[in-house]
């Protein structure tokens, strides 16, 4: 009987012994750690046992302890998934998520997010900070390889330059990357999304496909909502047949971006400049895209709601950057006059 209740005591030990570890492990490996390495890139070389890609981690400071992560790949995981390559570890981060991104395999990569709407001119700027060279390529001579439009003659023959045509997306290239070969991968995007059925679609509307790049990227700049950008559209459409023009302020501050004078403001001389991209003094559509665009506002362009509007105005009581719509002018001096008072209480703030 005394052997008995000594044994039992022994397995409870065991037992408590066990659940106390499995605990430990289990917090230790689903526990975010704080690391200074976030901006680093983590090189693990090929023939690195898993032991020494740990320790490595662990030493770096990545990992807060390696024994962990070794309890866990000797017992569960597949140690012959872990690969060599170079790491940029988010901080913080859990050894498991460690270990996820070990199974990657991933090469140092240059990273470029194009948002939808940004122009040529900030394109050129941003792959002048994300894409250097030796010697410097500045946002000029970026420009300049933008002006080579042969990567889209066979799309666009009138072209004079790719404005519209390099594709807004999140992209990731190898490092040595030349900004050439960025604006090829984003024009060769732009063909890729382009549908072939689109081209008649076109024609049906009367328009060319530079037209309806042009009108998409009026509506990329005027609407971030995919709900309501065929209604965007149907308001471009609209104006158009009346022949009234579209004064879209987007295209001004378009004008000052080519003349290197824009400041962030839309001034009162940019919205009179002399350019037949303002539609604020010239009817019809702007001579070519003012933005790049995305596959949504493609398709509103090509697919304009049918409406009577011929206005629209922010939408103050939202205040999300969505619109309300008006056929008449009267409606629309009404919301023009609410949106007007609506931004001097934000002025006065």
């Amino acid at each position: 009987m005394r052997f008995i209740k000594i044994l039992s005591i022994i397995f409870l030990i065991l037992f408590l012994t066990v659940c106390g570890v499995s605990y430990w492990i289990y917090k230790s490996l689903n526990t975010p750690a704080q690391h200074n390495k976030a901006d680093e890139f983590v090189q693990i070389p090929k023939g690195s046992t898993t032991n020494e890609i740990i320790n490595k981690l662990a030493a770096e400071g990545i990992l807060k302890s390696d024994l962990p992560l070794q309890i866990y790949l000797r017992s569960f995981g597949d140690a012959s998934k872990v690969q060599a390559g170079e790491y940029q570890f988010p901080s913080p981060i859990t050894p498991l998520e460690v270990l996820k991104e070990l199974e990657k395999g991933e090469e140092r990569t240059i990273k470029l997010t194009v948002p939808e709407g940004f122009t040529r001119f900030d394109i050129a700027k941003r792959l002048a900070e994300r894409f250097p060279t030796v010697p410097p390529t500045d946002e000029k001579a970026i420009l300049g390889l933008m002006d080579d439009t042969s990567l889209i003659k066979d799309f666009d023959p009138t072209a004079k330059n790719l404005e519209g045509y390099m594709f807004p997306s999140t992209y990731e290239f190898p490092l040595n990357t030349k900004p050439a070969e960025v604006i090829k991968r984003m024009v060769e995007q732009f063909k890729k999304t382009w549908q072939p059925e689109w081209n008649e679609r076109a024609r049906s509307l009367g328009r060319t496909p530079r037209e309806i790049v042009t009108i998409a990227s009026l509506i990329e700049t005027e609407s971030k909502f995919d709900a309501e950008r065929a209604i965007v559209a149907s308001v471009i459409y609209n104006r158009l047949s009346k022949n009234i023009p579209l004064g879209i302020d987007q295209t001004a501050v378009y004008v000052a971006k080519m003349q290197n004078r824009w400041d962030g403001t839309i001034h009162k001389s940019d919205l009179e400049t002399d350019s037949p991209y303002n539609t604020r003094r010239f009817g019809g559509i702007p001579p070519g895209p003012i933005s790049s665009v995305s596959a949504s506002a493609l398709e509103a362009a090509l697919n304009p709601a049918q409406t009577d509007y011929i206005f629209y105005v922010l939408n103050v009581e939202k205040n999300d950057g969505s619109h309300n719509f008006y056929a008449s002018a009267s409606d629309f001096e009404r919301g023009k006059a609410a949106y007007q008072r609506w931004l001097e209480q934000q002025r006065n703030k």
